[in-house]
């Protein structure tokens, strides 16, 4: 499955270009011997952020996959694909 929808990729990018500041953030923050509870805010930020991309990611495969599957393919098929993968990122 690919993210298609042009909108979507450039959310997802744009998530993840902000994530990755995020951690950068936290990164020199630790350097900084910032204290730990400012950190701890920091990285459930991240955590958070990290569920909110995963969820256009899962919208655009839901939307995709299920709605136009692929030759062959079986909706219970691609909704069994989708719960594996959804529970080993829980």
């Amino acid at each position: 499955m690919r993210v298609k929808s042009p909108m979507a990729k450039e959310d997802v990018k744009k998530r993840l270009s902000r994530i990755e500041g995020q951690v950068r953030g936290v990164a020199k923050m630790v350097d900084d011997d910032r204290d730990c509870h400012e950190i701890i805010q920091q990285l459930a930020a991240i955590r958070s952020a990290v569920q909110q991309v995963s969820l256009v990611v899962v919208r655009s495969y839901a939307s995709q996959c299920l709605l136009e599957p692929q030759e062959g393919e079986s909706q219970e098929t691609i909704v069994e694909d989708l719960i594996s993968v959804l529970s080993k990122a829980g």
